[in-house]
């Protein structure tokens, strides 16, 4: 199983928006089953996954404390890839969350404030020795400041080929719990997220080469009124 954190020092960059896009977006793929870990207080993407109709991804109940234990139990239940959403700041939780992650994901809008703000992110990621790839999200097509914020997150780590940029379906889709894959396939940003989940999924493809996953066991989940959840 990989684990993926989603994690970001300013409130804003989508990463709740990103993380169940991804998640989704991994499911239509075939690398499921995927699970769902919320760890940001607000509590965006638990209400996202409690709006679905749909039955995956799969949603895990832990809390941090128990999060490296859960994450056991959840390999040896046959999930292949575990997201996790943090908080918008640097805390204890977002460390521990990022120790125990294989790969972290910071979504980063192109702003001047948003760029400032990856700093410790990153320092932090290269203390814990956790691979970590940039995403320009929420960007506005043709627009300069885009491309200098791809080369200025170049400098700090790789960056994801792949920009997600900024449209209302994006946000619209998350109100009753899809994406815009789910309402829209062929749209454009379906295709972003598409072609970013591409790219992640090669990467996490040379992880595994590097460290083979063990041989996964039958998925037990608890079914809910709203999808299903592991407990």
């Amino acid at each position: 199983m990989k684990v993926i954190a989603v994690a970001s020092q300013k409130g804003g960059s989508g990463k709740t928006t990103l993380a169940g896009h991804l998640a989704v977006q991994a499911e239509m793929a075939g690398q499921g089953p995927v699970a769902l870990v919320d760890t940001d207080p607000q509590g965006s993407l638990s209400e996202w996954w409690n709006e679905r109709e749909a039955e995956t991804p799969l949603f895990a109940r832990t809390t941090v404390e128990r999060l490296e234990a859960d994450i056991g139990r959840m390999e040896k239940m046959g999930i292949k890839l575990l997201f996790v959403d943090t908080p918008p700041a640097i805390t204890s939780t977002i460390a521990n969350v990022i120790n125990l992650a294989d790969l972290l994901i910071i979504p980063t809008r192109p702003s001047p404030h948003d760029l400032r703000a990856v700093g410790a992110t990153v320092e932090l990621a290269e203390g814990l020795n956790t691979s970590l790839i940039f995403v320009v999200n929420g960007a506005t097509p043709r627009a300069r400041i885009t491309s200098e914020a791809a080369i200025a997150l170049s400098q700090h780590g790789t960056l994801a080929p792949a920009i997600i940029h900024q449209r209302v379906d994006f946000a619209s889709s998350m109100i009753d719990g899809r994406t815009t894959m789910e309402l829209n396939p062929s749209s454009r940003s379906s295709d972003e997220i598409s072609k970013l989940w591409s790219y992640i999924e090669e990467r996490l493809a040379r992880m595994s080469s590097n460290h083979p996953m063990p041989p996964s066991h039958h998925l037990s989940a608890t079914p809910a009124s709203n999808g299903a959840a592991y407990n």
